[in-house]
């Protein structure tokens, strides 16, 4: 999980958004380059289940030739099925990797897919992530090659990661793979919304995790407007002159091939946004600037007390193992898309008074609990503020429909606060959050 903060600050000037987006992506994932390939590379059997190693090369980007490792986890005594999740990341295997595949299959009870070498680096010199990113915007700023950014290839390696699954599956198992739950977290969450953004048919569902920075414009304002200034994490950036970027046609139109909310029309799979209260690299209130703009169904879940990596932190400083709220509800929400089964459906309203905000909620399906998460701060940089919540567990049947919370405004500083329902998906908990809202003390 990694530094995807400068790429919202790309967009540091005004713009026009067009009536529809650039094609370039799609040009580029649908491109043949005959580079595709896959074999089974091997099949391990533990006490577990089992886990297929893949070798994958997806394309041929700039003369390099990509290649991923692909692993499809099957825990004992489940068997394949039409819709398979797909997480994307970096690196390559390893053991933190294959003990959350495992976890995953398990809960979802259903095998599970990890697309790795999303990107393939280092490259052009030993560049990594950011730098790396940097580097391909340059390019594309220098050359006008529109195949040149770097998410371009990401998510041709998921296209094709999908092709080999399908493949996989039908050679292996004889199962056909209808389609699948893009998901992954900082970059690759960004991957995984680009995919969608490419309208293939086989995404059913995306869950992006930790890439609160659609609709880049509104973005770089809120950020200066809560941090005072450009974060210093942005510096690959800042060294490459791409902040503030260049006012150029070129410059506006790569905004719009890479950012997932000009193709917000186009991605009306259901949705799970999975976001860090304490994220570090976005303002507390970043999902406010797109939020209303998705189309089709869409989730939220704010963690507390958790940063990048999504795992809680006590009031001692102490983290947890694992991000388990976040892997739990990522598990239930995938598996109400494998066994299609309906999500809890619940809805919202905000309510803003001078002294207070309330939030009311409806809802049709039993609950577990549910909380208000509070937080203070002297300023509307929330990233060092623990919160707190005011939790209320349900009655044994959970069967009332209706809910309301309030948080006042503050004596001084800053309030903020954010509603969360705990669900039940075939004992899974699945935890599911309000916007939230941020309230200044009366001047």
């Amino acid at each position: 999980m990694h530094r995807l903060l400068a790429l919202a600050l790309l967009a540091f000037i005004p713009t026009v958004v067009s009536a529809a987006p650039p094609t370039d992506l799609v040009d580029y994932v649908k491109h043949d380059d005959k580079a595709f390939a896959w074999k089974l590379a091997g099949k391990i059997a533990t006490e577990a289940g089992t886990i297929y190693d893949m070798d994958l090369t997806s394309q041929r980007w700039q003369g390099i030739t990509w290649t991923h490792k692909l692993q499809v986890f099957v825990p004992k005594g489940v068997s394949p099925k039409a819709t398979m999740p797909l997480w994307n990341q970096g690196g390559t295997p390893n053991v933190a990797s294959n003990f959350l595949g495992v976890q995953l299959a398990q809960k979802i009870g259903a095998p599970v897919a990890f697309l790795y070498g999303i990107p393939n680096q280092p490259l052009f010199g030993g560049k990594r992530e950011d730098a790396l990113i940097a580097e391909t915007f340059v390019k594309y700023l220098e050359t006008g090659d529109s195949t040149w950014p770097l998410l371009f290839p990401m998510v041709k390696g998921i296209v094709k990661a999908m092709d080999a699954l399908q493949a996989f599956a039908k050679s292996e198992w004889n199962q056909v793979v209808k389609d699948f739950v893009v998901t992954g977290a900082s970059k690759r969450g960004w991957t995984s919304w680009l995919t969608a953004a490419t309208g293939d048919k086989r995404v059913k569902a995306i869950a992006p995790m930790v890439i609160d920075t659609l609709n880049f414009p509104a973005q770089m304002k809120n950020q200066v407007n809560a941090f005072g200034k450009p974060s210093l994490m942005v510096h690959n950036y800042v060294e490459r002159k791409l902040i503030p970027i260049p006012d150029t046609a070129l410059a506006q139109k790569l905004w719009k091939m890479v950012d997932p909310w000009i193709y917000r029309d186009t991605i009306t799979v259901p949705k799970m946004i999975i976001n860090g209260a304490n994220d570090p690299y976005w303002p507390l209130d970043a999902l406010n600037s797109y939020w209303d703009d998705l189309k089709g169904e869409k989730y939220l879940l704010y963690v507390p007390n958790a940063g990048h990596d999504l795992r809680e932190m006590d009031k001692d400083g102490a983290k947890q193992l694992l991000p388990n709220k976040a892997v739990n509800t990522l598990a239930a929400f995938c598996k109400c898309q494998v066994f299609d089964k309906p999500m809890p459906k619940w809805s919202w309203q905000i309510d803003a008074k001078p002294a207070e905000i309330g939030w009311t909620t409806k809802f049709d399906s039993p609950w577990r609990k549910q909380r208000l998460h509070m937080a203070e701060s002297a300023t509307r940089d929330f990233r060092k503020s623990r919160w707190s919540d005011q939790l209320f567990v349900a009655s044994k049947d959970g069967v009332t429909n209706r809910a309301g919370m309030t948080l006042r405004r503050p004596a001084s500083g800053f309030g903020a606060g954010y509603m969360e329902m705990e669900f039940d998906v075939d004992g899974l908990p699945l935890s599911l959050t309000t916007q939230l809202r941020i309230l200044e003390a009366k001047k």
